[in-house]
């Protein structure tokens, strides 16, 4: 099963594609979509859907993984990144890629085994678990490896395969 992890963000889109099979999963490619900071939000936007439909016709995942929104004190930003999960979310639907969705205590919680776990403790199981030389970088794109890698260990998930 290949499976694209996305972070999502209106500056920053974390991804990470994995291959998983049988309980093994191998990393094949992590990065970032970024827009620049004073482009009108539309374009941003517009980039961001353009970029994920690149990545999926590119990769061929058979599901994309994403972090759920979690608003903390800043409103305005949870705006945002609602906005640009939206296109995410329907770049692939449109192009057929089930979608599953995993909160931060989830992914804690399927990587460390601790659903309380420190960002670093998420990071070092990463890369412990695929046997990486390093943390994948920027961290937005280790977030979203280890997105994917969640839903490569888990067998269940809070939307079951939106098709």
């Amino acid at each position: 099963m290949r499976i694209l992890g996305i972070d999502p963000g209106y500056a920053i889109v974390g991804f990470g594609i994995l291959d998983a099979v049988q309980g093994q999963a191998r990393l094949l490619r992590c990065g970032a979509i970024n827009t620049p900071a004073g482009v009108p939000m539309p374009l941003r936007l517009v980039q961001i859907q353009e970029d994920m439909e690149t990545l999926i016709r590119d990769f061929s995942p058979d599901v994309m993984a994403i972090e759920e929104l979690f608003f903390n004190t800043n409103v305005t930003t949870g705006i945002g990144v609602a906005q640009a999960r939206g296109v995410i979310l329907a770049a692939a639907a449109r192009l057929g890629v089930g979608i599953y969705e995993y909160t931060p205590s989830q992914v804690k919680q399927a990587v460390v085994g601790y659903g309380k776990a420190e960002k670093r403790q998420v990071m070092d199981m990463t890369k412990r678990l695929l046997h990486l030389p390093a943390v994948p970088k920027p961290d937005d794109a280790a977030d979203a490896v280890a997105i994917a890698l969640c839903h490569a260990r888990s067998n269940t998930s809070r939307l079951a395969g939106f098709r």
